[in-house]
C-alpha cells in the first residue's frame, strides 16, 4: 500500500498480523530501511515495487541508461536481500512498456536477473488499443499484474475514472481475455486506492466483477 512516514512504526505489527492469519507478504511498496531490516529478522523475501525514472531529457539510449543508473543500487540490494525487484508503470516515460522492457534487459546484463515488471492497469490507459502487443512484449519479464476497471482514456481526468471496480469499465474484459490468452500464469493483484472505501469491500467488489468476467469469457 501507498505508505507513509506515521506507518512505519506499524511496520512489524503489519507483519505479525499476516503471519498470525496466514497472509503472504507478497510485496512492498517503495523502499525504506526499517521496513528491509525487518524482512531479514523475519525471513521474508517479498517483491519490492519500485516506479522506473523518467528523464527529463536525452535520446531513447541515454533515457535507458538513465533510468538503470538510479535503479542499480536498489537492484543490487534487493538481489542480497533474496527478493525480486519489480519496475512499477506508474505513467510517465517510465511507465512505458518498451521503456519498462529496455531497462529489465540492460539489468538482466548486469547480472540482475531477479528484476522484472509490475504492470498495473489504472496506469495503462494509453495501451488499451494496444495491450495484447504490449503484454506480449512484457510478458517475458512480468512479476504481477495488477487489474483496474477500465474507462475510456479521455474521461480519465487525474483521479477522476481512474480507479473503477473491475468490470465496471468498458475494456478490461478485452484486456483480460488478452492475458488468458497469452498464457501468462504469474500472480494477478487486486490493489485497494480507495479513500472512501474499506479495502475489504473493495476487494469483494473486484473480485465479484472479476468472476463475472470470467464466467463470460471461459465457456
Amino acid at each position: 500500500y501507498d505508505w507513509r512516514k506515521e506507518h512505519v512504526p506499524q511496520f512489524e505489527e503489519e507483519i505479525r498480523q499476516y503471519e498470525a492469519n496466514g497472509i503472504e507478504f507478497f510485496a512492498f511498496w517503495n523502499e525504506h530501511e526499517k521496513a528491509f531490516a525487518l524482512f531479514a529478522k523475519h525471513g521474508l523475501t517479498p517483491q519490492v515495487w519500485k516506479t522506473l525514472k523518467s528523464p527529463a531529457e536525452g535520446g531513447r539510449g541515454e533515457k535507458v541508461g538513465l533510468a538503470v543508473e538510479a535503479m542499480m543500487p536498489l537492484a543490487e540490494r534487493t538481489r542480497a536481500m533474496g527478493c525480486k525487484l519489480g519496475l512499477y508503470n506508474h505513467g510517465g516515460w517510465g511507465g512505458e512498456p518498451e521503456n519498462l522492457v529496455a531497462a529489465c534487459k540492460v539489468l538482466h546484463s548486469h547480472g540482475h536477473d531477479h528484476v522484472g515488471i509490475v504492470y498495473n492497469f489504472h496506469h495503462g490507459h494509453g495501451h488499451i488499443d494496444d495491450f495484447a502487443e504490449s503484454f506480449a512484449l512484457m510478458k517475458p519479464y512480468l512479476l504481477c499484474v495488477n487489474l483496474n476497471g477500465m474507462a475510456d482514456p479521455e474521461t480519465v481526468k487525474g483521479k477522476t475514472n481512474k480507479i473503477l471496480p473491475i468490470g465496471a469499465g468498458k475494456h478490461e474484459a478485452r484486456m483480460i481475455e488478452a492475458i488468458l490468452a497469452s498464457g501468462y500464469d504469474g500472480p494477478i493483484g487486486i490493489l485497494g486506492h480507495r479513500f472512501d472505501e474499506d479495502v475489504k469491500f473493495s476487494l469483494q467488489n473486484n473480485l465479484h466483477g472479476l468472476e463475472e468476467i470470467l464466467n463470460t469469457l471461459i465457456k
